[in-house]
């Protein structure tokens, strides 16, 4: 069974991979000079990602108080 770290890693790993690949379709898009709209959609979604995985991210690091 997976432990709860287990999952959220798994989730992080997924976001990351989807992020990547955002970023790949992102510069063909651009080069290729296509809707500007559909663009910005899509970075939309790219900053979107990134706040996810900030957020997994923290949700790794144990707290210590020093």
């Amino acid at each position: 069974m997976l432990t709860d770290r287990d999952s959220l890693l798994r989730q992080l790993h997924e976001l990351r991979s989807e992020h990547r690949d955002l970023d790949t379709v992102i510069a063909r898009l651009s080069e290729a000079g296509t809707d500007q709209l559909h663009l910005q959609r899509l970075k939309k979604r790219k900053l979107l990602l990134k706040d996810e995985l900030s957020w997994l991210e923290s949700r790794l690091i144990p707290d210590n108080i020093a």
